[in-house]
């Protein structure tokens, strides 16, 4: 059986729930798959990100929490969270 999706004909906006989960393994040298609506992560810590707009910062995330923010790049270097995933 396939579920129906009432919301199918809406537009897509930044602030529409998340469609896609992308686990995310820190690299400081590929760019994820997507850019991201939000983080997850299973273990709390601090991520160093590359925002869709290009700027690089260190941003800390809480267990089970959904932090929003569009981000291209989860660095290696300065990531300390854990079970990272990325939500778009």
């Amino acid at each position: 059986m396939t579920a129906t999706d009432k919301f199918q004909g809406f537009a897509t906006s930044p602030t529409s729930p998340a469609e896609r989960i992308e686990a995310i393994v820190p690299n400081d040298a590929n760019d994820l798959a997507y850019v991201t609506r939000a983080l997850n992560v299973s273990g709390s810590g601090t991520m160093r990100v590359t925002t869709a707009t290009g700027d690089i910062g260190d941003v800390y995330v809480a267990a089970g929490s959904m932090f929003p923010i569009r981000v291209c790049k989860v660095w290696a270097s300065g990531t300390t969270a854990t079970g990272i995933r990325g939500l778009s």
